[in-house]
């Protein structure tokens, strides 16, 4: 089965759709870093002696672990979907599902360099809540905040919204659903996201961030195939 091809307005209307929603959303998280309620939101869940959830079998066994499985197995499935598609993508070409499922490694790539790259430690090391490192914003790049660093964004919620491609796959053919996966994959990241929250592994903003690098990943990913696919 051939890839499907939208007409060159459909394409250019959802072009301009997808862009919308981006710059929509960036303008968003970029409000609520200029908010500064990141550490607000910390200083409500810890005092001291540290984050109440951080060791808690809810946040680390359930949240965390269980989440960091849920995740590789979707990853499983998206790879054995390219010899046995998905109940649900059975229509779905080939070179789309393997489009889907590049998207999803590139963003389970690049979350990780950029962790990597960061000076921001997590919130559980601030001084304040019994480590040693002081507030500084992710913003202040080549600025140490006295931590560890590697924190931003958050690599944890990844396992959610790397999975965003689904949506573009489905919702020509499939669009109901496309709706649903969508829903569960914002849904998995809000849930995972909460759960290293409460634990201090991450503020606010490096969920929101996760999320909007892994959106903009798509699209532009998205677009790019399907322009070069057209030529």
């Amino acid at each position: 089965m051939t890839a499907l091809a939208p007409s060159p307005q459909t394409a250019r209307d959802q072009l301009r759709r997808d862009l919308g929603l981006c710059f929509g959303l960036l303008g968003a998280v970029l409000l609520w870093d200029y908010s500064a309620f990141d550490l607000d939101v910390m200083r409500g869940l810890a005092g001291p002696a540290g984050f109440v959830w951080r060791d808690h079998w809810l946040t680390t066994v359930v949240l965390h672990q269980g989440g960091r499985a849920v995740g590789w197995a979707v990853f499983a499935a998206l790879v054995g979907q390219l010899w046995r598609p998905l109940p649900f993508a059975r229509d779905v070409p080939l070179a789309e599902r393997r489009w889907w499922l590049a998207t999803c490694v590139l963003c389970l790539l690049v979350i990780p360099l950029l962790k990597h790259a960061s000076l921001t430690s997590c919130p559980w090391s601030l001084a304040e809540f019994g480590g040693k490192a002081r507030y500084v914003s992710h913003w202040a790049l080549g600025v140490s905040d006295g931590g560890g660093g590697g924190c931003f964004p958050s690599g944890h919620a990844s396992a959610a919204f790397a999975f965003l491609a689904g949506y573009f796959a489905l919702r020509e053919r499939h669009p109901v659903a496309a709706r649903r996966w969508l829903a569960g994959v914002v849904g998995m990241g809000l849930v995972f996201s909460l759960g290293q929250t409460l634990r201090g592994a991450h503020y606010v903003s490096h969920t929101l961030w996760t999320a909007w690098i892994c959106l903009a990943l798509t699209v532009a990913s998205h677009h790019g195939w399907r322009a070069w696919h057209r030529a």
